[in-house]
């Protein structure tokens, strides 16, 4: 029976790799999605050219920073109203899971938190257990109000209310808002015309120390590639024995924001699973014929 778990084991651990390297590709194989270019409430129309940037976007920018510290001293309000410091929500060792975004944004930001939702159902992790959400308005105009209605709305919509103490909505003034978004580098526009915010589209994954991770572009996020940051992050306080093996299979490629099979890792580990398997068979055939011949014996 020993011998029938180990094999299971290993087969999983295997399985586990080659798996993950079969998830579709779609919108991800571009280093840039199509919704990294979407102008929030104005989408890009039918007839435009595929690499064209929309006008309203040449002003604003989401710039990889990694291993950036965010102003960790910066003061928010959070949803209840309470005065909160950034650097509240990396005092318990965990990972955070960062986006900016504004409660009153007629399109974009919900997609975005949808997004990470979404990704979130098929991680095998819990907000306010194993790492925190914190959304940050870049709307210095959204008040606590806005942010607890949002929060509201966005947990019943995703049945998520017993996660609640996992996520954060976060307003503030002009001054913390571009401290938090300048180091992070997301910049935004305020269109007069459409009386809206112009903005790219993302999250980030940020170190217990509050240091810049990973960059996920576009509205919807890969539950695999999720994962795997936050465990990457969270310096193995996140995840399991299959977690780690699966970050030694895959390393985060941040000109494409998203995670990449090591095709040389992957064999490595097929070698050695089926090196075990063999000796595995061979003992397992070998205590059998033994037990054959003791039973034969007079």
């Amino acid at each position: 029976m020993s011998h029938r778990f180990a094999f299971t084991v290993m087969w999983s651990l295997m399985a586990a790799c080659v798996l993950t390297t079969a998830s579709p590709r779609g919108a991800s194989a571009q280093s840039y999605p199509e919704s990294y270019l979407r102008y929030a409430g104005d989408p890009q129309k039918q007839g435009v050219a595929a690499d064209s940037t929309p006008p309203q976007l040449r002003q604003v920018t989401f710039k990889q920073r990694l291993g950036e510290e965010l102003p960790l001293d910066a003061r928010f309000t959070d949803e209840t109203g309470k005065s909160v410091a950034l650097g509240d929500y990396f005092k318990s060792g965990r990972p955070v899971v960062l986006a900016f975004v504004y409660y009153r944004c007629p399109m974009l930001c919900t997609q975005v938190m949808n997004g990470i939702s979404s990704a979130l159902k098929a991680v095998p992790f819990a907000p306010g257990t194993d790492f925190d959400v914190v959304l940050v308005s870049f709307d210095a105009r959204d008040t606590p109000a806005d942010a607890a209605e949002k929060k509201r709305t966005h947990l019943q919509y995703w049945s998520s209310e017993a996660t609640a103490g996992g996520w954060h909505f976060l307003t503030g003034d002009e001054a913390a808002i571009k401290r938090a978004t300048s180091a992070a580098g997301f910049t935004y526009h305020w269109d007069e015309r459409q009386q809206q915010f112009a903005h790219v589209s993302g999250v980030l994954v940020v170190t217990p120390e509050g240091r810049l991770s990973r960059y996920f572009y576009g509205i919807e996020y890969s539950p695999k590639d999720l994962r795997l940051a936050l465990v990457d992050s969270g310096q193995g306080r996140v995840g399991s024995v299959i977690d780690e093996l699966l970050l030694y299979c895959f390393h985060y490629d941040p000109e494409a924001g998203r995670y990449g099979a090591v095709v040389m890792n992957l064999i490595r580990v097929g070698g050695v699973v089926t090196l075990a398997l063999m000796a595995g068979f061979v003992l397992l055939t070998r205590r059998r014929g033994s037990g054959a011949q003791a039973e034969g014996r007079p």
